[in-house]
């Protein structure tokens, strides 16, 4: 079984104890000190429109902490070359801090083997592409929803198994997870029902954030259950951030406990870890004003 991933020492940098969580916006919190910083969004370098990564890429070259990338890092076919050529000069100026999850265009290439190969041990296991780390008293967990490619997503596959077990060794105050395909979204692919098995195993271990990509939009739900009903004591708060760089797609109507959305910026989501409650802002890239923030508890 593929377990927690150390922190290289680059990543270490900064960090706190290891473990991890949210209801509504609060006004107040507490335990100002020692925050970490995780940052990133998905759907990031495409070769054939580069300046929406080189723009996201700029903002991450000002803002320290651990980078997400939330699938479709090289793109459009997930080669060699869109890692080498267009990924590396831009957001691959910080891979040494840089945590992925595999998104669809990554398996156009049998096993996403470019992307494994590029990340190595960062990307988790070949064949797998699931992990854990701790990052500043949270527990992280980045998951592979390219369901078909891995043997499935669903109750009792292999990697629904290794989540429960994950999430029963790490019984963390704050937790937080991350893929590709969003359970829930107003974006034009529409909610991606393989990743239910996901966020029923997070929900019953009381996790606090989910963030995908895969809609090239930005997207903050209200915390809710896996059923999408709204939960302001025990549910997960989901961000779509699909804004690392590749074209940007129009919303279809809003589905319920959508509380902000844009479909017009490049950008980043940063959270701002605390041992007890985060905040978060989207901070979009240079001539976009679109911006989003707030701040939660752990459960």
């Amino acid at each position: 079984m593929f377990g927690v991933i150390p922190l290289a020492p680059s990543l270490k940098s900064g960090l706190g104890k290891a473990v991890a969580g949210g209801p509504g916006v609060v006004s107040s919190v507490r335990g100002e000190e020692s925050p970490t910083v995780l940052v990133g969004a998905g759907d990031i370098a495409d070769c054939s429109e580069i300046e929406g990564a080189q723009a996201t890429a700029a903002l991450l070259a000002s803002i320290p902490g651990t980078i997400f990338a939330a699938g479709d890092t090289g793109c459009p076919d997930g080669t060699e070359e869109n890692f080498t050529k267009c990924y590396a000069p831009t957001w691959g100026r910080f891979k040494d801090r840089t945590r992925p999850a595999p998104g669809n265009h990554e398996y156009h290439i049998r096993g996403a083997a470019p992307y494994f190969k590029y990340f190595g041990a960062a990307a988790g296991e070949p064949g797998k592409g699931y992990y854990s780390y701790e990052l500043g008293g949270w527990h992280i967990i980045s998951l592979n929803s390219n369901c078909s490619d891995i043997g499935g997503c669903g109750a009792g596959s292999a990697e629904e198994t290794w989540l429960r077990h994950d999430l029963a060794a790490h019984p963390a105050k704050c937790t937080l997870a991350y893929w590709h395909h969003p359970l829930f979204t107003s974006g034009q692919h529409g909610n991606d029902p393989e990743s239910k098995a996901f966020w029923q195993d997070l929900y019953a271990a009381g996790a606090e954030i989910v963030i995908n990509g895969h809609d090239h939009d930005y997207e903050r739900f209200a915390p809710q259950d896996p059923d999408g009903r709204l939960d302001r004591a025990r549910g997960i708060r989901e961000f779509v951030v699909g804004t690392g760089g590749r074209h940007r797609r129009s919303f279809r109507p809003f589905i319920p406990n959508s509380e902000s959305h844009d479909s017009d910026s490049f950008g980043v989501l940063k959270l701002t870890l605390y041992p007890d409650h985060y905040k978060w802002q989207f901070i979009p890239a240079a001539k976009a004003t679109f911006t989003d923030s707030g701040q939660d508890t752990c459960h």
